[in-house]
């Protein structure tokens, strides 16, 4: 029966129509070519992309802090300068704490975001404090200087600050109106000269608001200020900003842009903290807004180098002292305006180079270390390795 079928189908040729339910030849070569769809592999997550926007508003940041820096020695009897450096003081650290803010958002008390926030931010704390007292004591001529981790000098306050506002996240994820809550906190700040010195804690009190409103901004807050006509209106808000910044050099005390000093501590009535606390806090906001609009969204020939915008802040610091403690700062044509131009590009392309992949290789054992030996391994990450085997 089967030899018979089979002289039928050929007998019929070509245009005869397969049986109902039968597989053609050529589905039978596809099926055979054709590869099974292999199951997903839950423990490879996709690597996450960075935004570029983000790093190029870090990076255009740094630079900014790095340069303000560089005009310290300079700024003194100069009025442009001193504008420049009342404006960019006025802006440059509440981006960047803003942007802190917003990428501390998921933060909770969970093992491994410890461990990071440890070693990623604890750890460079206390080999950068020592390190810039020793550099003191060798380069500064200050060989008494006492070691504290207490008391943050110069660049270092920033990292112990973050500390305390990542530790506190869940707090202001918790309440219901966390930006009024933290500018009350500022305020109040301003008004309280016993607090003191130990750990900081006046900046990071009075910075915190622009933490906590990171905390509170959402992705489509930055794409608003990614829009032709955010660009266009922050033109005059920058402008704006320097025109203020030059009328106020003769009429106030730069110092206010530290936020390190209670109104009392600057020689002024108590009331005058909380009145400069929300008005830097609304000038701070605009210009940050302002600098934002004009922040690349693209990817530029700088874009990577926000990733190492840590490296750059604390490295530049030895560069900076080390220049003044040496006195080169007093040579006569650096106080013209080409020196100090020069200064300026100096510092621009010093604070680049050390957010360079080749620095951060070097330093990373310091800044970012792994230090698996120091913490216990938790449950958790435990049954995920013993799932992966």
């Amino acid at each position: 029966m089967f030899h018979a079928a089979s002289s039928s189908a050929r007998a019929t040729g070509p245009s005869s129509a397969p049986q109902q339910g039968a597989p053609t030849a050529q589905a039978q070569s596809a099926a055979q070519v054709v590869p099974r769809p292999r199951a997903p592999q839950p423990d490879k997550p996709p690597a996450k992309q960075r935004d570029a926007f983000f790093d190029n508003a870090k990076y255009l940041a740094i630079v900014l802090v790095a340069m303000g820096h560089s005009w310290e020695p300079l700024k003194s009897g100069h009025r442009t300068l001193e504008a420049a450096y009342m404006f960019v003081y006025a802006f440059h650290m509440p981006a960047f704490i803003l942007i802190s803010g917003y990428f501390s958002r998921n933060f909770d008390m969970r093992p491994d975001r410890l461990r990071r926030l440890l070693t990623g931010v604890v750890v460079p704390y206390v080999v950068f404090e020592t390190g810039y007292v020793l550099f003191k004591r060798a380069v500064g001529g200050d060989p008494d200087l006492a070691i504290s981790l207490l008391d943050p000098w110069y660049l270092t306050w920033f990292l112990i600050a973050l500390f305390i506002w990542r530790l506190t996240t869940p707090i202001w994820r918790l309440v219901r109106w966390p930006v009024p809550l933290a500018i009350l906190i500022a305020m109040l700040a301003s008004v309280s000269p016993d607090i003191g010195d130990d750990l900081d804690l006046q900046r990071v009190l009075q910075f915190l608001p622009f933490f906590v409103i990171g905390l509170s901004l959402k992705p489509e807050h930055f794409e608003a200020l990614r829009g032709r006509t955010a660009r266009l209106v922050a033109v005059p808000v920058l402008l704006a900003g320097l025109a203020v910044a030059w009328w106020a050099v003769p009429r106030m005390n730069a110092t206010w842009f530290y936020h390190r000093d209670s109104a009392q501590e600057l020689g002024m009535p108590w009331w005058c903290g909380p009145v400069m606390v929300l008005a830097l806090l609304g000038c701070s906001l605009l210009l940050t807004a302002g600098f934002f609009a004009w922040v690349p969204g693209r990817t530029m020939w700088f874009t990577t180098l926000g990733a190492g915008t840590l490296y750059g802040y604390l490295l530049h610091g030895f560069f900076v002292k080390a220049a003044d403690y040496r006195g080169w700062y007093d040579h006569a044509w650096l106080h013209r305006p080409l020196g100090e131009v020069s200064v300026t590009l100096a510092a621009g392309v010093l604070v680049t180079a050390l957010c360079s992949p080749p620095v951060r290789k070097v330093f990373r054992f310091v800044m970012e270390p792994e230090m698996t030996w120091a913490f216990k391994r938790d449950a958790a990450t435990l049954a995920r390795e013993r799932a992966r085997a």
